[in-house]
């Protein structure tokens, strides 16, 4: 069963592989390491939708108050636990909701088949399926990075250090690990982000970086996006018959 989400704070900072050394040697003593991390880290991979407007692109980047976009997210390469997330966004609050998803309902939706999604008896499911098809939402890209999180009160508190963002180059197997990737951001950079629920206990907001430090307009989306655009050009799944010529390019490095 599908836990009920709420609004949570986030905040976002781009900070350095050494700040993020000092950063973790005053948070480790605080907080707990997340027990699904292997020797501390693990490896998200995220399917980015959107739509054929480029709308979770483009709201992004003139800073619209509400937005929202899709995204069907696993962990380690592994297809034990896929699940299919909306993240809505108002202003500095972040709402997410999931819906559990098996690899055949992957595969599925990757071949352009989401019926299943209209009577599936998760909600989130049902409402993928009617903005997939009044929106022609279409996987937009693939994300990578490496995640070290800290925990603090039951989760309600969490602090995670995103490193080698990267963009794996797409084939029809979205699981595969050895995919060839795209690094994004500087080898010496990466991504901070606090995120809470009713407060920031003052214990932890001495210790990460002050509010004037916060890169609201830090999305890994948008970098993965701008990044790897020269790949495929802007409008890269219109300009063929079939809409996932993003899974058929051919000549790509």
């Amino acid at each position: 069963m599908m836990r009920p989400a709420q609004f949570r704070h986030e905040r976002k900072y781009l900070v350095s592989m050494g700040e993020k050394e000092a950063l973790k040697s005053r948070l480790k003593p605080l907080m707990a390491t997340d027990p699904h991390a292997t020797d501390g880290v693990y490896i998200i991979r995220s399917l980015y939708f959107d739509d054929y407007f480029d709308s979770a692109y483009e709201e992004k980047n003139m800073g619209v108050y509400a937005r929202s976009k899709y995204r069907i997210r696993f962990y380690d390469y592994s297809d034990r636990v896929i699940k299919l997330e909306r993240k809505l966004k108002r202003e500095n609050y972040i709402f997410k909701e999931d819906a559990s998803l098996t690899r055949e309902e992957v595969e599925r939706i990757l071949n352009g088949d989401v019926s299943f999604c209209l009577t599936s008896p998760q909600p989130l499911l049902q409402e993928f399926y009617c903005e997939y098809v009044s929106k022609v939402l279409r996987p937009r890209v693939l994300v990578d990075y490496d995640r070290e999180p800290f925990l603090l009160e039951d989760g309600t508190v969490r602090v995670t250090f995103d490193l080698d963002l990267r963009v794996p180059v797409m084939s029809g197997d979205i699981f595969d690990p050895s995919l060839p990737v795209v690094h994004v951001m500087d080898a010496d950079m990466l991504v901070m982000e606090v995120k809470f629920t009713e407060f920031l206990p003052q214990v932890i907001r001495q210790i990460v970086p002050p509010k004037a430090a916060e890169i609201s307009a830090v999305s890994k989306y948008v970098f993965c996006c701008e990044r790897t655009a020269f790949l495929r050009g802007y409008g890269y799944y219109r300009d063929a018959e079939t809409h996932y010529s993003y899974w058929q390019r051919e000549g790509a490095p």
